[in-house]
């Protein structure tokens, strides 16, 4: 099964986003605190990640402008 480019980019997108959750999670149950300050931080790291990797710069490989 062959996948194109948009739907490569796509399963990428949600990699990262399910690797964001797996680090807040991660913190909140070793740093034991609170649920609501584990959302705070992922919503901290989830940007963060987002702009370490350079490929991710905007989503116009399969969103709505997608070609």
């Amino acid at each position: 099964m062959k996948l194109s480019k948009k739907h490569k980019a796509a399963i990428k997108s949600y990699l990262r986003a399910v690797a964001a959750s797996g680090i807040t999670v991660a913190l909140a149950i070793v740093a034991d605190i609170r649920p609501e300050l584990a959302v705070l931080a992922g919503a901290i790291i989830a940007p963060i990640i987002k702009a370490i990797d350079p490929s991710s710069g905007t989503e116009v490989d399969y969103g709505i402008n997608a070609k």
